[in-house]
């Protein structure tokens, strides 16, 4: 009874004015209380319950069954049996991927038949034991959880290509240095493979997309689900720099699904592509999913590479006629020079023709031609002859503004009516200091502090023109190496073999000190 009598005093002093006692804590209140005795005995039976559930998530007896050899996380998230991507589970025994976790689903059926016992969810990451369905914590796990879903931390983005960084080791004790890992070649996919090898190692790039919320909070409309590009390419770097990866080879198998359905089967996985468009086509989809506009610093696609010129365009008069209608036509404002601003993600370089004829030993000279002598396409003062099926017009490039990064896209292949043809043109380049400055006027190069880039990716095309290959040499920054990458294969080399190759596009990275 002293409970009630003690609600009738509150209330009395309630309506006296006089401020309520307040109720005493639980730890606070008498012993002889039966009702705060039971919630006691309840409070200790229910905590001695999650102690014991937490002894045995912590003893779990089969872990030493996980086989890391067998898991692999660069597939796409969805059940062995009933393809379905909601509420998947790995199981650590044998790496394959099911459904559930409750009675009657694949993975619990899974664990029954096959005594596979330690599972992952691999949306949640918690550890699962099966049939019992306790969730198993243990720190021993943490590495299978950091191979599923690397994080990079500022400091961790800051030392990566410090000299001192040590290599790393898989489970079968394979060496490897984080960024040099070969990239799988489903079937013929190896056109991509070379681009997003090159990309991985532009810094700006690598840097933004390893730490996640850089892009985790843009906004985008409802619905718009080709930003899943954007985290795909950003799980794939992260797996490419992973210090703690199980093997020494990445697959992009989730990256050129989004590739394929994204590009509306554009760039297939079965069928080899252009290089050059599908760098243009991913550089101005990341652009786009970035929400960045026509600004330089609008996204990290056009701090990295955007510059910027001017195009001179004049109209050439018809051939047929005579010298008087000639000038007569030069002096009209149709036929005046124009000029226009542009910007360019990459530069497109021309390669003179190849001979036509053999030498006199009957055979067919590779001729050469210097790096500089195709820049000069942009130094204002070249022209160019376009023809059109109506016109002939004769254009001059003026590059105004450098970017941070220059991508030269060379130009080997030419399309006609019947075929595709393959320039075999060697380039001579120089792997350090080349000097973009020489192609700029007096007063373009006034605006530019540095002009001098350094090469850090060679993209290379071997074989026919329909059905070759391609390969990517990547310039390792900690150890200042040089790597040959074709797909899984993944060989250092020296630079000097380098400038032998027939390359295709190169990614230059300006050199921001007075010392190069």
């Amino acid at each position: 009874m002293a409970p009630a009598k003690k609600n009738g005093s509150q209330t009395d002093d309630s309506q006296t004015g006089v401020p309520p006692v307040k109720k005493p804590k639980l730890e606070d209140a008498p012993e002889d209380d039966d009702g705060d005795a039971d919630s006691n005995r309840t409070g200790q039976q229910t905590s001695q319950r999650k102690q014991h559930v937490t002894d045995r998530s912590k003893q779990c007896p089969y872990l030493d069954t996980i086989n890391r050899h067998l898991l692999d996380f660069d597939f796409e998230k969805l059940c062995s049996v009933s393809l379905t991507r909601i509420n998947v589970y790995a199981c650590l025994v044998c790496g394959k991927y099911f459904q559930g976790r409750g009675t009657n689903t694949h993975a619990y059926t899974h664990s029954v038949a096959e005594s596979h016992h330690v599972f992952l969810n691999l949306s949640t990451l918690k550890f699962y034991c099966l049939p019992d369905n306790y969730e198993i914590i243990d720190s021993s796990l943490d590495d299978i959880k950091y191979v599923l879903d690397p994080v990079f931390t500022v400091r961790d983005i800051r030392t990566i290509d410090r000299e001192d960084v040590k290599q790393s080791r898989t489970v079968d004790g394979t060496f490897y240095h984080p960024g040099v890992v070969g990239l799988n070649n489903i079937k013929a996919n190896d056109y991509c493979n070379v681009i997003l090898q090159a990309l991985s190692h532009v810094k700006p790039i690598r840097d933004f997309f390893l730490m996640e919320k850089n892009y985790a909070n843009i906004k985008r409309p409802p619905g718009d689900t080709a930003f899943t590009l954007v985290q795909r390419f950003g799980e794939l770097l992260r797996k490419l720099w992973n210090p703690r990866n199980f093997k020494a080879h990445v697959s992009p198998h989730e990256m050129l699904q989004a590739v394929v359905l994204w590009s509306n089967k554009q760039f297939q996985i079965t069928k080899q592509g252009d290089p050059i468009e599908f760098l243009s086509w991913f550089l101005h989809s990341l652009h786009k999913q970035l929400r960045g506009n026509k600004q330089p610093d609008s996204s990290v696609v056009n701090r990295s590479f955007l510059g910027e010129m001017k195009i001179y365009t004049r109209k050439l008069p018809p051939t047929e006629l005579d010298d008087v209608q000639k000038q007569l036509l030069l002096a009209t404002d149709e036929y005046q020079e124009k000029e226009e601003t542009s910007t360019f993600l990459y530069l497109t370089c021309d390669l003179p023709a190849t001979p036509l004829f053999i030498d006199e030993l009957r055979e067919n000279i590779i001729p050469q031609v210097n790096l500089y002598q195709l820049l000069a396409k942009f130094n204002a003062i070249s022209e160019k002859e376009y023809k059109t099926y109506k016109d002939n017009i004769l254009k001059r490039f003026e590059i105004t503004r450098l970017p941070k990064y220059v991508i030269l896209y060379i130009k080997r292949f030419t399309k006609n009516t019947f075929f595709l043809e393959k320039n075999p043109t060697i380039v001579n380049f120089p792997v350090k200091n080349v000097d973009f400055g020489d192609i700029l006027t007096e007063e373009n190069k006034k605006k530019h502090r540095y002009t001098k880039y350094n090469l850090v990716a060679n993209i290379v095309h071997d074989g026919e023109p329909n059905s070759g290959t391609y390969r990517c040499h990547i310039l390792q920054k900690s150890t200042n190496q040089w790597y040959e990458m074709q797909d899984l294969h993944v060989t250092s080399i020296l630079p000097q073999m380098i400038t032998l190759t027939e390359a295709y596009i190169q990614i230059y990275e300006l050199q921001e000190n007075d010392d190069t």
